[in-house]
Formats: structure tokens, sequence, C-alpha cells
């Protein structure tokens, strides 16, 4: 039988994570809540490594983004070893493999970039830093939007996992870094949040602070089970970010940000994409109802090409083919 036709009365769910700390952390939140929603189910957690989690000695642009932190989890899940995968919403890519789909996506945490700092610096904040600061990240879109605002701070690409880095940091390697809020909080690091990045500044990733399971089309066992997790506001916000980014045909390793604000069922996305060095920025919003998320996305991303935003991203795809 295949496992999409083992009977649901007492059919096992194997739930696919990665091995880093953040991942474990929430795919075991993922399976209390579903523990909680079905006590006679059982769900077991199966850890995979990723090219993403293996590679750690070269910057995320340059090794090609498209799967990067999920693809060994799709190919489990297409083989059934698992049945579905928790990822962090903004590492999977907008275009899903035949056969996967994203099954729910939770409610979100704040989806703000934070500044995190040496202890030599706790008295100041990003726009007070002095010149030279060196900032760590790994992110182009972070690098591109504090380079268009603060060129006067040195930036050093940063590695490993949330620990790692904090700890590079306390070592003295940099001044600050650059995290996401979500990730800081669910690791119960919220006190290393130094200052919220105002969207003025720093426009977050697409999907950023969700969750995204994904699971076969086809298992409609899984999908079912899934239900239970599915914040509707964060899913309308994270459909019209996804569609954004999936209109623009951009990986996780692009600089594009985006905001979402939904009041009233109105959806406003305000979306953005940068040059790496900060010089060329293309900035947009739209709204309307959050039914026409999908929609909302691919306007936004049409007006951003009418301004420019398809050269810079060539640009960008170009040098970093050189590379």
């Amino acid at each position: 039988m295949s496992p999409t036709a083992t009977p649901v009365s007492n059919r096992t769910i194997r739930i696919g994570s990665r091995k880093s700390q953040l991942a474990l952390v929430q795919t075991h939140w993922v399976q209390a809540q579903l523990q909680k929603a079905f006590p006679d189910r059982t769900f077991e957690v199966h850890t995979m490594s990723t090219q993403g989690d293996k590679i750690l000695d070269v910057a995320l642009a340059k090794i090609g983004d498209k799967g990067l932190f999920t693809k060994e989890l799709e190919v489990g899940m297409l083989n059934g070893d698992i049945d579905f995968a928790v990822h962090s919403l903004k590492d999977l890519p907008t275009r899903l493999p035949e056969g996967l789909v994203l099954g729910c996506v939770t409610d979100r945490e704040n989806p703000a970039d934070a500044l995190v700092v040496h202890e030599k610096h706790h008295d100041k904040q990003l726009d007070t830093l002095p010149a030279g600061a060196i900032i760590g990240t790994s992110s182009l879109r972070r690098l591109a939007q504090l380079r268009h605002h603060f060129p006067h701070f040195t930036f050093k690409d940063v590695r490993g996992n949330v620990i790692t880095r904090l700890s590079k940091l306390d070592a003295g390697e940099y001044d600050a870094l650059i995290l996401a809020v979500a990730g800081l909080e669910r690791l119960e690091l919220g006190d290393r949040v130094h200052q919220v990045i105002p969207a003025e500044i720093s426009l977050h990733a697409v999907g950023q602070g969700a969750l995204g399971i994904e699971c076969r089309t086809d298992d409609v066992d899984v999908l079912n089970v899934l239900k239970v997790l599915q914040h509707q506001p964060t899913a309308d916000r994270c459909y019209a970010e996804r569609s954004f980014l999936r209109a623009l045909e951009g990986g996780c390793q692009v600089p594009i940000g985006v905001n979402t604000v939904l009041n009233d069922n109105i959806l406003t996305l305000t979306g953005l994409v940068a040059s790496v060095d900060g010089q060329k920025v293309v900035k947009g919003a739209v709204s309307g109802a959050a039914t026409d998320a999908d929609a909302l996305g691919t306007q936004l991303a049409e007006q951003l090409i009418q301004q420019g935003a398809k050269e810079i991203l060539d640009q960008i795809t170009a040098e970093a083919r050189a590379d």
C-alpha cells in the first residue's frame, strides 16, 4: 500500500524536520499542538540534514537558494519516508515540486528583523552605532536595505545556527547581528532583541515569522489533520507575499522585502526590491480584499517591474553566475 492509502484509524504520522535547534523547537511545537487536538493519534518526529545545514563556510547567496533548506525533506515526503515537513515559511520556495502542497500556515510571530548588539554597544541603537561597525548578516535582503540607510557600516557574512551566531557576536567578531525577532523568541532568547528594526528601515522576508507545513497533495488524512493549525489571517498575508515573490521569480537569497497589514479583511501589501549595494531601491504598495491575496501579490510585482525591479534582479542573477 502507498503511504497515502494507509488506514487513517491507526496510522502513525511522521513529521520531518531539520536538525537545527530552532527547527526542532518549531517542529516539536507543531507535534504538541497536533497531539493535543488528536490525542488518539501518534505523531513522530524524524530529522534530516539539508544542504543549507551542511555547507556553513560559503555565503548563502553563493550556494544557490532554491530548496536550500527544504529539498531533502521534500524528497523524504515524495518517497514516503515522512508525511509532512515543518518549515520556516521564509525558507520554502514559492514553487513546490509536483505532488507537494503547502498544507497550512500557522499563526505568525513578529515578522520583523532584530538588532542584536555586542555588550559594548548596549547603549546604542541602529542609527547611533559608530561608523565602521561590523554588522553580521547572511541575508542579501537585510544587507541591501541596511546599506541603503547606513552606508557607513561594514557588513560581514555570518553563518551557523542562531546560537553559533550569538557566540560569534559575544566573542567580539561582530559589533551587531541582524536576526529574526521570531526565531529569537521561539528559542526563548527574546531578551537578546536589542531593537526591533522598523519596517521603514528593513522590510521583512516573505513568510518571515510563520511556519509553513508542506505535505503530499493527495494525502487527504494529513491535510485534514493540518486544518487545525491553519491561521487564515496569517495565511492571507503570506499568500500575498509569496505571490509577489513568485511573480518576481525571486528565491530566498534576493533583496526582496515585504510588509503586510490586515484590517477588516482589507490587506495592504508593501514590497521592495533593492540592489545588493543599496544604491537602487524600488518600492510600492497595493491594497485590496484579503480573499484576493494572490492577485494583490502579482499586482504589486507588476507595479515594481514597471519601476525597474526586473533589471535589478537580472543584474544580481548575472553577478551571482559570474562568481
